[in-house]
Protein backbone atom coordinates (compact mmCIF):
# COMPACT_ATOMS: atom_id res chain seq x y z
CA UNK A 1 0.00 0.00 0.00
CA UNK A 2 1.60 3.23 -0.90
CA UNK A 3 1.08 6.49 1.31
CA UNK A 4 1.01 10.03 0.36
CA UNK A 5 3.35 12.55 2.12
CA UNK A 6 4.46 15.95 1.70
CA UNK A 7 8.08 15.97 1.66
CA UNK A 8 9.97 18.42 4.04
CA UNK A 9 13.05 20.13 2.56
CA UNK A 10 15.42 18.00 5.00
CA UNK A 11 13.74 14.64 3.74
CA UNK A 12 14.38 15.64 0.50
CA UNK A 13 17.82 16.55 0.80
CA UNK A 14 18.78 13.11 2.19
CA UNK A 15 16.73 11.77 0.15
CA UNK A 16 18.48 12.97 -3.43
CA UNK A 17 21.86 12.26 -1.40
CA UNK A 18 21.04 8.93 -2.34
CA UNK A 19 19.21 8.88 -5.79
CA UNK A 20 21.62 11.24 -7.18
CA UNK A 21 24.70 8.91 -6.41
CA UNK A 22 28.08 9.95 -8.72
CA UNK A 23 27.94 13.45 -7.82
CA UNK A 24 31.14 14.75 -6.30
CA UNK A 25 31.40 11.57 -4.49
CA UNK A 26 34.87 11.48 -2.59
CA UNK A 27 36.42 9.34 0.01
CA UNK A 28 35.09 5.79 -0.63
CA UNK A 29 31.45 6.84 -1.94
CA UNK A 30 30.86 9.63 0.62
CA UNK A 31 29.83 12.65 -0.70
CA UNK A 32 30.03 16.33 0.81
CA UNK A 33 28.33 18.11 -2.66
CA UNK A 34 25.14 20.07 -3.40
CA UNK A 35 25.32 19.37 -6.68
CA UNK A 36 22.65 17.05 -8.65
CA UNK A 37 24.17 17.31 -11.83
CA UNK A 38 26.10 19.36 -14.04
CA UNK A 39 25.22 21.11 -17.83
CA UNK A 40 27.78 22.08 -19.86
CA UNK A 41 29.66 23.91 -17.00
CA UNK A 42 27.08 25.08 -14.97
CA UNK A 43 25.55 23.49 -11.97
CA UNK A 44 21.93 22.37 -10.69
CA UNK A 45 21.83 21.78 -7.15
CA UNK A 46 19.93 19.70 -4.88
CA UNK A 47 18.21 22.92 -3.16
CA UNK A 48 16.99 23.55 -6.85
CA UNK A 49 15.93 19.74 -7.12
CA UNK A 50 14.16 20.18 -3.69
CA UNK A 51 12.79 23.50 -4.09
CA UNK A 52 10.97 22.27 -7.71
CA UNK A 53 9.54 18.79 -5.91
CA UNK A 54 7.78 20.55 -2.57
CA UNK A 55 6.18 22.96 -5.47
CA UNK A 56 4.54 19.57 -6.21
CA UNK A 57 2.57 19.20 -3.28
CA UNK A 58 1.94 15.38 -1.87
CA UNK A 59 3.99 12.72 -3.40
CA UNK A 60 3.17 9.22 -3.21
CA UNK A 61 5.89 7.52 -1.19
CA UNK A 62 6.70 4.80 -3.96
CA UNK A 63 6.62 7.79 -6.43
CA UNK A 64 9.36 9.47 -4.77
CA UNK A 65 12.45 8.25 -7.12
CA UNK A 66 10.55 8.78 -9.99
CA UNK A 67 9.21 12.54 -9.42
CA UNK A 68 12.96 13.32 -8.65
CA UNK A 69 14.25 11.68 -11.95
CA UNK A 70 11.32 13.90 -13.59
CA UNK A 71 12.34 16.98 -11.81
CA UNK A 72 16.25 16.80 -12.68
CA UNK A 73 14.91 16.56 -16.40
CA UNK A 74 13.20 19.67 -15.86
CA UNK A 75 15.52 21.22 -14.42
CA UNK A 76 17.87 20.20 -17.22
CA UNK A 77 15.67 21.43 -20.27
CA UNK A 78 15.47 24.84 -18.59
CA UNK A 79 19.64 25.41 -17.68
CA UNK A 80 20.17 24.46 -21.50
CA UNK A 81 17.47 27.02 -22.06
CA UNK A 82 18.76 29.26 -19.60
CA UNK A 83 22.09 28.87 -21.07
CA UNK A 84 20.93 30.05 -24.71
CA UNK A 85 19.01 33.38 -23.18
CA UNK A 86 22.32 34.04 -21.81
CA UNK A 87 24.64 33.50 -24.92
CA UNK A 88 22.23 35.63 -27.13
CA UNK A 89 21.99 38.48 -24.11
CA UNK A 90 18.81 38.01 -23.56
CA UNK A 91 19.11 38.68 -19.84
CA UNK A 92 19.99 42.17 -21.13
CA UNK A 93 17.13 43.00 -22.69
CA UNK A 94 15.25 46.03 -21.42
CA UNK A 95 11.79 43.98 -21.65
CA UNK A 96 13.45 40.80 -19.90
CA UNK A 97 14.99 42.69 -17.09
CA UNK A 98 11.53 44.30 -16.32
CA UNK A 99 10.03 41.23 -16.20
CA UNK A 100 12.97 39.92 -13.96
CA UNK A 101 12.65 42.77 -11.28
CA UNK A 102 8.61 42.48 -11.47
CA UNK A 103 9.15 39.10 -10.44
CA UNK A 104 11.83 40.10 -8.23
CA UNK A 105 9.54 42.36 -5.51
CA UNK A 106 6.64 40.23 -5.71
CA UNK A 107 8.36 37.43 -4.28
CA UNK A 108 9.75 40.07 -1.80
CA UNK A 109 6.23 41.27 -1.20
CA UNK A 110 5.13 37.95 -0.73
CA UNK A 111 7.93 37.01 1.43
CA UNK A 112 7.15 39.62 3.85
CA UNK A 113 3.25 39.26 3.89
CA UNK A 114 3.81 35.72 4.56
CA UNK A 115 6.03 36.74 7.83
CA UNK A 116 3.96 39.46 8.91
CA UNK A 117 0.52 37.10 8.52
CA UNK A 118 2.19 34.13 10.06
CA UNK A 119 0.02 31.31 11.07
CA UNK A 120 -3.48 32.20 11.94
CA UNK A 121 -5.19 30.97 14.92
CA UNK A 122 -7.77 27.92 13.76
CA UNK A 123 -11.41 28.96 14.65
CA UNK A 124 -13.42 27.81 17.32
CA UNK A 125 -16.24 25.44 17.07
CA UNK A 126 -18.51 28.16 17.30
CA UNK A 127 -17.16 30.11 14.20
CA UNK A 128 -17.25 27.48 12.12
CA UNK A 129 -20.79 26.57 13.04
CA UNK A 130 -22.03 29.94 12.88
CA UNK A 131 -20.67 30.40 9.42
CA UNK A 132 -22.33 27.29 7.86
CA UNK A 133 -25.77 28.81 10.28
CA UNK A 134 -25.47 31.70 8.20
CA UNK A 135 -24.85 30.12 4.98
CA UNK A 136 -27.38 27.31 3.81
CA UNK A 137 -26.88 28.24 0.53
CA UNK A 138 -23.57 26.72 0.53
CA UNK A 139 -24.01 23.64 2.93
CA UNK A 140 -27.47 22.87 4.64
CA UNK A 141 -29.92 24.11 1.49
CA UNK A 142 -26.73 23.87 -0.78
CA UNK A 143 -28.65 22.55 -4.49
CA UNK A 144 -27.30 22.19 -7.82
CA UNK A 145 -29.11 24.24 -11.03
CA UNK A 146 -29.41 23.12 -14.44
CA UNK A 147 -29.27 26.48 -16.13
CA UNK A 148 -30.47 28.40 -19.54
CA UNK A 149 -28.58 31.36 -19.62
CA UNK A 150 -29.09 34.73 -21.79
CA UNK A 151 -26.37 37.40 -21.82
CA UNK A 152 -27.28 40.64 -23.66
CA UNK A 153 -24.74 43.36 -24.90
CA UNK A 154 -27.20 46.54 -24.13
CA UNK A 155 -26.79 49.86 -22.40
CA UNK A 156 -27.96 50.55 -18.82
CA UNK A 157 -30.83 52.14 -19.93
CA UNK A 158 -32.44 48.97 -21.79
CA UNK A 159 -32.75 47.15 -18.24
CA UNK A 160 -35.90 47.78 -17.47
CA UNK A 161 -37.62 47.46 -20.49
CA UNK A 162 -35.62 43.90 -20.78
CA UNK A 163 -36.72 43.28 -16.94
CA UNK A 164 -40.46 44.11 -18.13
CA UNK A 165 -40.53 41.56 -21.10
CA UNK A 166 -38.81 38.56 -18.92
CA UNK A 167 -41.82 39.45 -16.41
CA UNK A 168 -44.34 39.62 -19.24
CA UNK A 169 -44.12 36.03 -19.66
CA UNK A 170 -43.05 33.49 -22.34
CA UNK A 171 -39.94 31.07 -22.81
CA UNK A 172 -36.42 32.00 -23.16
CA UNK A 173 -36.90 31.01 -26.94
CA UNK A 174 -39.97 34.00 -27.48
CA UNK A 175 -37.56 35.97 -25.15
CA UNK A 176 -34.68 36.08 -27.99
CA UNK A 177 -36.57 36.61 -30.96
CA UNK A 178 -38.07 39.32 -29.41
CA UNK A 179 -34.67 40.50 -28.42
CA UNK A 180 -33.59 40.15 -31.94
CA UNK A 181 -36.71 42.09 -33.47
CA UNK A 182 -35.06 45.05 -30.88
CA UNK A 183 -31.48 44.60 -32.57
CA UNK A 184 -30.38 43.74 -29.27
CA UNK A 185 -27.31 41.51 -29.05
CA UNK A 186 -27.00 38.34 -27.08
CA UNK A 187 -25.23 35.24 -26.53
CA UNK A 188 -26.92 32.18 -24.89
CA UNK A 189 -25.38 28.89 -23.39
CA UNK A 190 -26.46 26.10 -20.86
CA UNK A 191 -25.22 24.34 -17.93
CA UNK A 192 -25.20 23.10 -14.37
CA UNK A 193 -23.31 24.62 -11.81
CA UNK A 194 -23.39 24.28 -7.82
CA UNK A 195 -24.89 27.18 -5.59
CA UNK A 196 -21.13 28.29 -4.56
CA UNK A 197 -19.81 28.05 -8.23
CA UNK A 198 -22.35 31.33 -8.30
CA UNK A 199 -21.89 34.75 -7.94
CA UNK A 200 -23.61 36.20 -5.01
CA UNK A 201 -26.41 37.83 -6.38
CA UNK A 202 -27.59 35.22 -9.05
CA UNK A 203 -27.63 32.75 -6.51
CA UNK A 204 -29.41 35.05 -3.90
CA UNK A 205 -32.17 34.94 -6.62
CA UNK A 206 -32.53 31.21 -7.68
CA UNK A 207 -32.22 29.91 -4.04
CA UNK A 208 -35.77 29.87 -3.35
CA UNK A 209 -36.62 29.26 -6.97
CA UNK A 210 -38.12 26.16 -8.74
CA UNK A 211 -37.67 24.81 -12.54
CA UNK A 212 -39.24 26.77 -15.27
CA UNK A 213 -38.66 30.32 -12.91
CA UNK A 214 -36.47 33.27 -14.25
CA UNK A 215 -34.90 36.63 -13.31
CA UNK A 216 -32.64 38.88 -14.90
CA UNK A 217 -29.66 40.83 -13.18
CA UNK A 218 -27.51 43.54 -14.23
CA UNK A 219 -24.14 42.71 -16.02
CA UNK A 220 -20.94 45.27 -16.45
CA UNK A 221 -21.76 44.59 -20.35
CA UNK A 222 -25.77 45.12 -19.77
CA UNK A 223 -27.99 42.31 -18.50
CA UNK A 224 -28.18 38.62 -17.98
CA UNK A 225 -31.52 36.45 -18.16
CA UNK A 226 -31.13 33.08 -16.70
CA UNK A 227 -34.26 30.10 -16.37
CA UNK A 228 -33.60 27.39 -13.89
CA UNK A 229 -33.96 24.35 -16.23
CA UNK A 230 -33.92 21.55 -13.28
CA UNK A 231 -33.14 21.96 -9.64
CA UNK A 232 -31.72 19.05 -7.39
CA UNK A 233 -30.60 18.70 -3.48
CA UNK A 234 -26.95 17.81 -2.64
CA UNK A 235 -26.32 19.65 0.70
CA UNK A 236 -22.96 19.18 2.72
CA UNK A 237 -23.65 18.48 6.23
CA UNK A 238 -21.52 20.00 9.14
CA UNK A 239 -18.91 17.60 9.78
CA UNK A 240 -18.18 17.29 5.74
CA UNK A 241 -17.92 21.79 5.89
CA UNK A 242 -15.81 21.67 9.08
CA UNK A 243 -12.76 21.95 7.07
CA UNK A 244 -13.84 23.52 4.08
CA UNK A 245 -15.00 26.39 6.38
CA UNK A 246 -11.87 26.30 8.88
CA UNK A 247 -9.53 26.82 5.62
CA UNK A 248 -12.12 29.80 4.88
CA UNK A 249 -12.09 31.72 8.22
CA UNK A 250 -8.25 31.14 8.60
CA UNK A 251 -7.61 32.52 4.85
CA UNK A 252 -9.72 35.59 5.81
CA UNK A 253 -7.72 36.02 9.22
CA UNK A 254 -4.45 36.45 7.53
CA UNK A 255 -6.14 38.43 4.58
CA UNK A 256 -7.69 41.06 7.37
CA UNK A 257 -3.86 41.04 8.78
CA UNK A 258 -2.38 41.92 5.93
CA UNK A 259 -4.62 44.57 5.07
CA UNK A 260 -3.69 46.33 8.59
CA UNK A 261 -0.28 46.11 7.79
CA UNK A 262 -0.88 47.78 4.44
CA UNK A 263 -2.78 50.20 6.22
CA UNK A 264 0.07 50.48 8.76
CA UNK A 265 2.51 51.26 5.90
CA UNK A 266 0.59 53.29 3.80
CA UNK A 267 -0.14 55.74 6.85
CA UNK A 268 3.73 55.67 7.99
CA UNK A 269 4.53 56.02 4.28
CA UNK A 270 5.04 59.34 2.36
CA UNK A 271 3.39 58.66 -0.75
CA UNK A 272 3.26 61.43 -3.36
CA UNK A 273 1.66 60.99 -7.02
CA UNK A 274 2.85 62.55 -9.80
CA UNK A 275 1.28 64.18 -12.57
CA UNK A 276 -1.93 62.33 -13.76
CA UNK A 277 -1.01 59.26 -12.04
CA UNK A 278 -2.84 60.29 -8.89
CA UNK A 279 -5.96 58.69 -8.27
CA UNK A 280 -9.53 60.43 -7.87
CA UNK A 281 -10.60 60.68 -4.10
CA UNK A 282 -12.53 58.00 -3.70
CA UNK A 283 -9.48 55.39 -4.98
CA UNK A 284 -7.25 57.06 -3.24
CA UNK A 285 -9.32 56.23 0.08
CA UNK A 286 -10.62 52.94 -0.91
CA UNK A 287 -6.57 51.65 -1.70
CA UNK A 288 -5.14 50.96 1.50
CA UNK A 289 -7.84 48.56 2.61
CA UNK A 290 -6.82 46.40 -0.62
CA UNK A 291 -3.99 43.70 -0.86
CA UNK A 292 -1.71 44.48 -3.83
CA UNK A 293 -2.11 40.49 -4.70
CA UNK A 294 -5.84 40.19 -4.09
CA UNK A 295 -7.93 39.53 -7.58
CA UNK A 296 -10.94 38.74 -5.79
CA UNK A 297 -13.23 39.98 -3.29
CA UNK A 298 -14.04 38.71 -0.05
CA UNK A 299 -17.12 36.66 -1.12
CA UNK A 300 -15.73 35.88 -4.21
CA UNK A 301 -12.53 34.19 -2.11
CA UNK A 302 -15.03 32.16 0.06
CA UNK A 303 -16.47 31.11 -2.66
CA UNK A 304 -13.58 29.94 -4.20
CA UNK A 305 -12.60 28.13 -1.26
CA UNK A 306 -16.08 26.56 -0.54
CA UNK A 307 -16.17 25.61 -4.22
CA UNK A 308 -12.87 23.65 -3.98
CA UNK A 309 -13.42 22.53 -0.74
CA UNK A 310 -17.14 20.83 -1.83
CA UNK A 311 -15.03 19.47 -5.30
CA UNK A 312 -13.19 17.25 -2.91
CA UNK A 313 -16.79 15.90 -0.52
CA UNK A 314 -18.29 14.62 -3.97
Amino acid sequence: MSHSVRIAPLCVAVLLAGVLTGCGAKDGGKSTSQVAVKVNKEEISVYQVNDLLSRGGNIPQDQIKNATAAAVERLISQELLVQQAKERKLDRDPRVVQMIEFSRREILARAYGEQVVGAAAKPTAAQIDAFYDANPALFAKRRIYDLQEINITAPAEQFDEVKARLQAGGNLQQLMEWLKGKNIQFAANAGTKAAEQLPPEVLKNIAQMNPGQAFATRTPNGAALISIGGVRDEPIDRAKAKPVIENYLIGQARNEKMKEEIQRLRTAAAIEYVGDFAPPAADAQAAPAQAPSAEESKEDAARSVIEQGAAKLK
